[in-house]
Parts: C-alpha cells; structure tokens; sequence
C-alpha cells in the first residue's frame, strides 16, 4: 500500500517503484517542526505480512498514535483495515491514541480509484468521532505527504498539550506564554510504524 514509501518519500525525498516488502523492523528519525518547535519523530516501520503479525504487536505498546495507510486503487487493502483497528483495540488505549487514516497512490485516482473519499471519511468519522482525520496522498508526486506528518506532530502536541492542563485559546493552544509544556523525556517523539495497511505511531512521550 506504499507505507515505506511514505516514509523514504518524507524523509529522504526519494521514490521508487520497486521498494521491497520490509522483513523485520527498520528504523527512521524524522524531524517536523510545529509552531516554532521543533519535533523528533522516531518512525518504526514493520513488516505486514501476516507471518510477521505476532512480531508487530510488540509494536503497538505504549503507542501515542497510528497511522492507517490503505490503497485508493485496492478494495481489499481498505477493508483491511477494519482488522488492523480490531487488533489495535486489543494492545492500546484507543480513547488517549491519536488515529489518522492514509490513502495512498492519490495520482493514479482518476481512472483506478476503488476507495471513494467520502467513504474512508465516514469510516473513520465512526471509529475517532473525527471527520478530518484523513488524508489521501500521492507518495509517487510528493503530493500530501508533507501534510501527513505535520497532521500528526500537530495532533500529538496538542494532545501533549491537553494532558498537561491549563487553558487553550480556540485553536486548541495553552493561554500563557502560547509553548507547549516541556516534559522530562527530550529524546524526541518516538513513533513505530507496523502493518502492511496500519503504521503504529507509538511511544514513551514527545520532546515538548
């Protein structure tokens, strides 16, 4: 579905046809910048197939968001997705969990789409409560792949913000000198990503 794509195209400003399944876990530091600050994300992109499945949950624990990418042009990797959240309900705590769903290949849209957009916002209208927790991105174009990221720094930081108390202005920042609070932890966002069609987002805490 172009999970790893995803990533190489982010952070490395690359793309290529033939990326090979990833066996195994492999490791990608990504840094955003939000509001002036400046967020380290440490990516864990793990293998999907289903013999690696049992290996991918050790993946899931301690998780502070997820990310589920899916095939505009492929029914199936979308109705995937269902199982990806059945088996994330039962290793995390979905209700403190940022969720955004992806869907890829957006460039090839016109004449293949099999996913229509209303549909995948609907689903995970049902699932968050939220609308716009969705984008759809071209990793081949570069298109939308920038926003994913941002999407989510931005989400964790205010959830980061959230749980640290105080008040917030209407756009969700704390009144006061308008920084997110600092926390012990600054080693930076650490984010695992697993799942052929899900990326598990996890973690001890953020740099903020």
């Amino acid at each position: 579905v172009g999970k790893t794509s995803l990533v190489t195209r982010y952070v490395h400003h690359t793309f290529s046809d033939r990326t090979p399944s990833t066996i195994g876990a492999s490791f990608i530091t990504a840094k955003i910048d939000v509001d002036g600050w400046e967020c380290r994300l440490q990516l864990w992109d793990s293998a999907g197939q289903e013999r690696f499945r049992s290996m991918t949950q050790m993946y899931y624990r301690g998780a502070n968001a997820v990310v589920l990418v899916y095939d505009i042009t492929n029914e199936d990797s979308f109705k995937d997705i269902d199982a990806w959240v059945q088996e994330l309900k039962q290793n995390i705590d979905m209700e403190s969990t940022v969720l955004l769903l992806v869907g890829n290949k957006l460039d090839l849209a016109p004449g293949r789409r099999q996913v229509e957009y209303s549909r995948a916002r609907d689903y995970i209208k049902a699932i968050t409560g939220d609308e716009t927790a969705i984008l759809e991105v071209s990793c081949r174009d570069d298109d939308g792949v920038a926003d994913v990221f941002y999407n989510l720094a931005n989400r964790l930081a205010r959830r980061q913000q959230e749980q640290g108390g105080g008040e917030h202005d209407e756009h969700g920042r704390l009144l006061g000198d308008g920084r997110p609070r600092e926390r012990q932890d600054q080693s930076g966002c650490p984010i695992r990503l697993t799942g052929s069609s899900s990326w598990t987002v996890s973690g001890s805490g953020c740099c903020w």
